[in-house]
């Protein structure tokens, strides 16, 4: 019965192929899009400062402007950490600090590492000045340590001449006062890339201003969050989002470590046939965190549709404008309360009236019954990033006490522009079917003819890890007449074979 069944298949293709003779197969037709449509960057939604650079870097490597301005956004929050922050409302005690959570999401080709490469480049040079001044400072503190350690000869002679005429307490002080040791310079750092959260926490208390992490391959980074034996990291980064929150470990041989301000900048790299079944799990309930949703500057934009070779020097006079920007904000210096708080700017009466306006409309868009629950969850995250935007274009723009109805506005397209890509990001779990029939597609050749949905289930492809998944994805294709589903029976039960359509075999696309 099955050769039968094989038989009636390649006479099927045959008389196709021939002329196509009555009974011929439909005509494909296209496949769905897979993905919700974005907004595309525009210059003007970043400060003359810095937008010149981004664009010249996106020109010069020939790729999307998005990766470059989200990261340069990331690493100009991480300069400013909490020197600042921002009220979103007059009255209210309601505080943000500035700190971005980014992600860029491409294919392989699509230039993320070397777009991240160039706009965190100031970045590095000021980690790595910052790293030579330590290097001085440490070298004076070993020479003063070996100093004191002369001195101690001397001073514990002293104590002792004191202590035989009787002057216990005067010896004792003078003792004490020997043992004092001038702490070590502690190394100032901007970047992490890989750390255990326990050193990250010691990181922090170190640098209490804030840290950007910077993974060039997020998927990793996700993928360990998943998993069950790092769900204390998980939590530890979840309290990292807000940049105010307070966090305590105990370790054994760690001992206990309080860490007063979990304030963490991010940023990183992954591809959409990874980024896609992480999206899934914060969808479906497995890992609704709300993790993925902190990811508030992801930006998925489309393939560029046309290169073109540059080989041109870089705009200098856009770069330094760039440098200058993140020196300056890492020599911002402002007064602190009595307290030691940092100050907190409020918008100006216009710059109030845009934010209200928009937080109602986006707050009751977000509620609409019809929205999937992990983008309602993405969208109530929103304001905070958006009032921390605006209060990081103020700061670069050079102004101070108070957000302005320019960097209110500014920060205002970044929302449009921002939930066009969350919108994307969320379709990769509702569009299932459309994406991985997109992948089947253009991996057919790896497949066997005819083939079975065991047979794509093997492979393992990321994205469809499920049988549920799989027959989404081969039910659109049959759907869109790209595949035939010929039922054969078996001494089982019946199993269901797939042939490509002709015109697909003919193509010479196929092994």
């Amino acid at each position: 019965m099955y050769e039968a069944a094989q038989a009636r298949g390649a006479t099927w293709l045959d008389d196709y192929a021939q002329n196509r003779q009555p009974g011929a197969p439909k005509p494909l037709l296209p496949l769905p899009s897979s993905l919700a449509p974005v907004d595309p960057f525009q210059p003007d939604m970043l400060p003359d400062a810095i937008s010149a650079y981004v664009m010249d870097v996106a020109d010069r490597q020939q790729c999307p402007p998005d990766f470059v301005a989200v990261t340069a956004i990331c690493a100009l929050s991480a300069l400013v950490g909490r020197k600042v922050l921002v009220c979103p409302k007059q009255r209210d005690d309601w505080t943000v600090t500035p700190n971005q959570w980014g992600a860029i999401i491409g294919r392989p080709s699509a230039m993320k590492s070397p777009s991240m490469k160039a706009a965190l480049a100031p970045l590095v040079r000021i980690q790595q000045d910052a790293s030579d001044s330590h290097n001085q400072a440490l070298q004076q503190y070993k020479a003063e340590q070996k100093l004191a350690e002369l001195e101690k000869k001397a001073t514990e002679d002293k104590a002792k001449k004191l202590h035989q005429q009787g002057k216990r307490e005067e010896a004792l002080a003078v003792l004490v006062e020997a043992e004092r040791e001038a702490p070590a310079p502690g190394k100032p750092r901007l970047i992490v890339n890989d750390a255990t959260v326990e050193k990250l926490g010691e990181l922090l208390n170190e640098n209490p201003n804030g840290l950007i992490l910077v993974r060039d391959e997020l998927a990793g980074w996700l993928g360990k969050l998943a998993q069950d034996d790092y769900q204390s990291d998980r939590a530890f980064y979840l309290e990292c989002f807000d940049g105010n929150g307070r966090f305590t470990y105990d370790r054994i041989g760690r001992g206990t470590i309080e860490i007063e301000n979990c304030t963490l900048s991010m940023i990183g790299g992954i591809q959409p046939d990874k980024i896609a079944p992480i999206v899934r799990s914060a969808s479906n309930g497995t890992a609704n965190d709300g993790l993925v949703q902190r990811l508030q500057l992801a930006v998925w934009p489309d393939d560029l549709r046309q290169w073109r070779w540059r080989d041109r020097a870089p705009n200098s006079q856009a770069r330094h404008a760039y440098e200058q920007t993140f020196f300056r904000l890492q020599g911002l210096a402002l007064e602190t309360d009595a307290e030691g708080e940092p100050p907190a700017w409020r918008f100006t009466p216009e710059a109030q009236a845009l934010f209200i306006e928009w937080m109602e409309g986006i707050n009751a868009e977000a509620r609409e019954s019809d929205l999937a629950p992990a983008l309602e969850s993405h969208l109530l995250k929103m304001p905070q990033t958006i009032a921390g935007l605006a209060l990081l274009f103020e700061l670069i723009e050079g102004e101070g006490g108070s957000v302005s109805v320019v960097a209110a506005a500014r920060a205002l397209e970044w929302a449009d522009y921002l939930k066009t890509h969350a919108e994307r990001l969320y379709s990769a779990a509702t569009n299932r079917g459309a994406i991985g029939a997109a992948l089947i597609v253009k991996r057919r050749d790896k497949l066997p003819t005819p083939f079975t949905s065991r047979d794509v289930r093997r492979k393992q492809w990321a994205g469809l890890d499920s049988t549920e998944v799989v027959r989404d994805a081969l039910d659109v294709l049959v759907e869109h007449h790209h595949l035939t589903a010929l039922e054969v029976p078996t001494t089982t039960k019946p199993r269901t074979d797939y042939h490509w359509h002709p015109e697909l075999v003919t193509a010479g696309e196929m092994r």
